[in-house]
């Protein structure tokens, strides 16, 4: 199975509105799960840590945000796959809430076919959001990151 027919169903189960799909063809196993929410602004405060994850599987559907927290570059999934903070399980995540980044610099790496895409900041600025939570499955073209320069 390759990158192209996982996108091809990414499409469908956008289309017909599923958020889950599981296929076994010729002893390969995909599972396929669609994030229906939005990106939620996360605020950086030093007060509090931000554990990502927590804050995104537990965060109510009818949160707002003010223009200026939308304010920004949205870095896209360039594919299906999974979603990545971190290098490896026992790595600190490339890229947190408040981090500066350059234009180049790793922000996450998308793992599709078991190849592991490494997707870079598109500008420079400050990491203001993370729309998508460790081991997630994102779609193409979804938000990944808010940048703000």
């Amino acid at each position: 199975m390759d990158v192209k027919a996982i996108e091809s169903l990414a499409r469908i189960m956008k289309e017909n509105e599923l958020s889950l799909l599981e296929l076994s063809e010729e002893g390969v196993s995909l599972k396929l799960e669609r994030n229906q929410g939005v990106c939620y602004p996360v605020p950086a405060t030093p007060e509090a840590p931000v554990s990502v994850v927590s804050q995104f599987t537990s965060a109510p559907a009818n949160v707002s945000a003010s223009a200026e927290e939308l304010e920004g570059t949205l870095v896209l999934s360039p594919t299906v796959g999974v979603f990545y903070a971190a290098a490896s399980p026992d790595s600190k995540p490339f890229v947190e809430i408040g981090d500066r980044v350059k234009k180049g610099d790793v922000l996450c790496v998308i793992e599709a076919m078991k190849l592991m895409n490494e997707i870079p900041a598109e500008t420079d600025g400050v990491i203001v959001e993370i729309c998508v939570g460790n081991g997630q499955v994102v779609e193409y073209n979804q938000p990944l990151f808010r940048i703000k320069s």
